[in-house]
């Protein structure tokens, strides 16, 4: 993964604005706590990605298979009251899958989502080198 995002706060409270290759997107807090709510927030980003991720990847495994996988929805939360420590996240991912798949392929497809490279970036040990310019 070589992507590169870059990210600017200037002028508007907690109003972030985004960029990655040729894309622009905002990011905000909700105004409960002094937000503009602009856009999604930073928690709302990363299960963004992950789902994002994880459709896709379910999308391009099910079509070189030629299986019929017509749809697939994924509600994402993260789930305080789950936590075993209280260093771990513990994220929720519930997937509906539609289109005729049968019993084989539905526990396949399942399998598949742990294959995403989101999902596998997350749980493996993440190093993050934060210097200034």
């Amino acid at each position: 993964m070589d992507e590169e995002v870059k990210v600017s706060i200037e002028g508007i409270p907690y109003q972030v604005s985004v960029s990655a290759r040729d894309h622009r997107w905002l990011a905000d807090e909700p105004t409960d706590i002094n937000g503009g709510d602009t856009g999604p927030n930073p928690g709302e980003l990363l299960l963004s990605s992950l789902g994002a991720c994880t459709a896709i990847t379910l999308t391009m495994y099910a079509a070189r298979k030629k299986w019929p996988l017509e749809k697939v929805d994924i509600d994402l939360r993260f789930n305080s009251t789950a936590k075993p420590t209280p260093d771990t996240t513990v994220i929720e991912c519930v997937i509906h899958l539609t289109g005729e798949l049968d019993e084989a392929q539905r526990a396949r497809i399942m399998e598949i989502a742990h294959a995403c490279p989101i999902h596998k970036l997350l749980l493996n040990p993440i190093q993050i080198n934060t210097k200034e310019d």
